[in-house]
């Protein structure tokens, strides 16, 4: 996503941010990134789907990685793991 980041300064005294607050006389400004709360939420969200589409994906792969079938199944265990695979890619 391209939100904008914006740029402020904050004074690391009194935590003051681009406007007036009444300043205790150890101000020292610093520069932060500011980014929209609800772009950031939304980013989050599209984050938390991926992390979950992963965590599917990692379950059949870990089952194909972690599975041996006998010799005279093989063809019918290829077949279950592409079915557990075709399922969670249709979600």
């Amino acid at each position: 996503m391209g939100e904008e980041v914006i740029e402020v300064w904050q004074c690391v005294g009194c935590g003051r941010i681009e406007a007036p607050q009444t300043c205790i006389g150890v101000c020292r400004d610093r520069k932060l990134r500011v980014v929209d709360a609800d772009a950031f939420d939304a980013m989050r969200a599209e984050r938390d789907a991926a992390q979950a589409c992963i965590a599917r994906y990692a379950v059949v792969l870990r089952q194909i990685a972690s599975s041996t079938p006998r010799a005279d199944v093989c063809a019918r265990h290829w077949q279950v793991l592409q079915a557990q695979a075709r399922a969670v890619l249709a979600d």
